[in-house]
């Protein structure tokens, strides 16, 4: 394949940026086999994310970023996706923490882009850390699982809590002061390459913290000099639809090569049952309606954001709840349609058995745990109804 140029123009619009992630698609499905394998992402598909373009979307203008919003990284995503889940995956964590980075001071934005804006951030959000608190920051330790993409990135975002006050904090750590442990052996997004990152004793500079709670509240030391919208949206909840584009993605790359192997598989006589096409057409609604479920309120939360308006108190359960129901009508619909692949589909190696766990694996994200999205979301439904809860 001849080589993705790089963007004529540091910002790119909506449909620049979907027309490059449909190109990069085919790259990242040659791959796939490959970033399984080697338990990472191939080097390549790292730099293609950073020649088109598409891992700035959300990064500030003012280091080579377009300041696009979430709902399109989630249309990105769902290109991407049913190409290779574990890649897109961590193309979805790297675009994030593009943005993340821009909520931060300022000065920790130049700590990490001012030699190079294409410098890529990983993060562990659980609060293993221990901080204490020492004149100008803080002192770290802690073991940090589950970092997506840590292979490729100068800097790792670690949760934690400050002794003594129990506040949770996320801290911004130079990867070279800490260690990486190779510890990522799984059943499901093997590629994403998610090992642990191990501090012991590190020096974190105040600015390179941010507490979690200005974090969810979407009130960001960086959103006083990113003066976007998106800078002001809520960590949590509002983020979780890159999660859901991910599984809605994989999903439909898995029932796309389903449809292409239950058409040929034994003689084409499968495909002419009638059990086998209500299947198809029964999976392909379900998805389809997560896509619009999770699509739709991504982009109505996204124009409210624009308008100003906050999100981060009631607004965000409701997202959050949406998010997590348009994940499940996905799972369900998974589990149906490998259900019926037939037994040769569960040899390592083809497509179905790979995407089939690597959604298997994607559900249990906690961003997309639906009864905790069906609890919030309720709860803030009965409260504004007049209910003490």
């Amino acid at each position: 394949m001849n080589a993705i140029l790089k963007p004529q123009s540091p910002c790119l619009t909506r449909e620049e940026a979907l027309a490059r992630a449909h190109e990069l698609a085919p790259r990242l499905r040659e791959r796939s086999e490959r970033c399984t394998t080697q338990r990472s992402v191939p080097a390549e598909t790292i730099q293609e994310f950073k020649d088109t373009g598409l891992v700035k979307l959300m990064q500030p203008k003012a280091y080579g970023g377009s300041e696009l919003g979430r709902d399109v990284v989630c249309e990105v995503i769902q290109i991407l996706a049913p190409a290779c889940g574990s890649q897109a995956w961590v193309y979805h964590v790297l675009a994030d923490h593009a943005w993340m980075l821009g909520t931060y001071a300022a000065q920790a934005q130049q700590d990490v882009w001012g030699k190079d804006p294409d410098t890529l951030v990983s993060s562990s959000f659980a609060p293993m850390a221990r901080a204490r608190a020492v004149p100008g920051g803080f002192i770290c330790s802690g073991r940090h699982g589950f970092s997506s993409g840590i292979d490729h990135v100068d800097w790792v975002v670690c949760g934690g809590l400050v002794e003594g006050s129990n506040e949770e904090r996320h801290f911004l750590i130079p990867r070279t002061d800490g260690t990486v442990l190779d510890d990522w052996n799984v059943n499901g997004l093997e590629g994403t390459g998610s090992k642990t990152f191990l501090v012991n004793e590190v020096f974190v500079p105040e600015h390179r913290t941010i507490a979690v709670a200005d974090a969810a509240a979407g009130r960001g030391p960086g959103s006083a000099v990113n003066t976007a919208p998106l800078y002001r949206a809520p960590r949590f909840g509002y983020t979780s639809s890159g999660f859901s584009a991910l599984v809605v993605g994989m999903a439909q790359g898995l029932l796309d090569e389903w449809l292409t192997y239950t058409a040929k598989r034994r003689g084409g006589l499968n495909a002419k049952k009638e059990s086998m096409q209500m299947l198809a057409g029964q999976v392909s609604s379900e998805i389809a309606s997560a896509e619009l479920l999770y699509l739709s309120t991504i982009r109505d939360a996204t124009r409210r954001i624009n308008g100003g308006e906050n999100l981060s108190e009631g607004g965000v359960y409701c997202l959050q709840g949406h998010f997590a129901y348009a994940t499940q009508l996905v799972l369900s619909a998974t589990v149906r349609i490998y259900n019926a692949s037939g037994a040769m589909t569960i040899y390592r190696g083809n497509s179905i058995e790979r995407q089939f766990r690597n959604i298997m694996a994607s559900v249990q994200h906690v961003s997309v745990d639906w009864p905790t999205g069906a609890a919030v979301h309720g709860a803030h439904l009965l409260r504004g109804r007049g209910a003490a809860l």
